[in-house]
C-alpha cells in the first residue's frame, strides 16, 4: 500500500487505477501519467478562488449546471476512447469548475471535460496552469477557461472555438466587468474578486 509520496517513482506513468490506490494525504494531479504535487495555496488565492466560487453558485441553476470547487477530481480521456480507470492518465483539481453536462457527474468526480475551468494562479503553478493545463483543457473540449493572477489583479478569459483551439476573448484589469460566454446573464465587477487592502 502507498501511504507516502515519496514511495512513488515521480519519473514513472501512473494511471487513474493507480491513483486510487493511493492513501496519503497529500493532493496531486496527473498530468499526462505523471504526479504533479500541489502546494498549499496561500491565503489570497484561496479567497479569490472562494468569492468566483461563490459568485458563480449563487447565479446557476443547480438543477442545470453544478459548480465544484477543489478538491474535487476531474478525469480527462487522454486517447477519448476508454473510460476504464486504467486507461486515464489525467487526473486535475480545478480551483473552480462548472459542469453542465450532469452526467458527467459520479461519485468520483467529473469523468470529462467541464464546461468552464478558472485556475487561480500560484508561485508554483503558473506554469502548469498556463501551459500544460491549457493545452490539457483545450484537446479535452472545456468550452471556457480562465486564468486570474492574483498579483496582478487580473482575469485572462479563452473561449473554445469551431477548431477545437482556445481563443484568447480578453483581459480583464481593475473594475472591468467580467463576463462568461457559457453561462448566461453571469457578470461581476472583476476587483470584487479580490481581497481588500485594508
Amino acid at each position: 500500500m502507498i501511504t507516502s509520496i515519496d514511495q512513488l517513482d515521480l519519473g514513472k506513468k501512473y494511471s487513474y487505477a493507480d491513483y486510487l490506490t493511493w492513501r496519503f494525504d497529500e493532493y496531486v494531479e496527473l498530468l499526462r501519467g505523471k504526479i504533479s504535487r500541489m502546494a498549499a495555496p496561500v491565503r489570497k488565492h484561496q479567497f479569490t478562488a472562494g468569492e468566483i466560487h461563490h459568485l458563480i453558485r449563487s447565479h446557476i441553476n443547480m438543477r442545470t449546471c453544478q459548480v465544484y470547487a477543489a478538491p474535487f477530481d476531474v478525469r480527462l480521456l487522454d486517447n477519448k476512447k476508454s473510460t476504464a480507470d486504467k486507461d486515464i492518465f489525467t487526473v486535475v483539481q480545478p480551483d473552480v469548475c462548472v459542469v453542465c453536462d450532469l452526467l458527467k457527474l459520479d461519485d468520483k468526480g467529473c469523468m470529462g471535460a467541464p464546461d468552464m475551468i478558472i485556475e487561480v494562479l500560484s508561485p508554483g503553478t503558473q506554469q502548469k496552469d498556463i501551459k500544460d493545463k491549457f493545452e490539457l483543457y483545450e484537446f479535452n473540449g472545456v468550452k471556457e477557461y480562465w486564468i486570474v493572477s492574483i498579483n496582478d489583479e487580473i482575469l485572462t478569459a479563452f473561449d473554445l472555438g469551431e477548431d477545437n483551439k482556445f481563443h484568447f476573448r480578453q483581459t480583464y484589469v481593475t473594475n472591468d466587468k467580467v463576463t462568461s460566454r457559457n453561462l448566461k446573464d453571469f457578470s461581476f465587477e472583476l476587483s470584487n474578486i479580490f481581497e481588500k487592502k485594508p
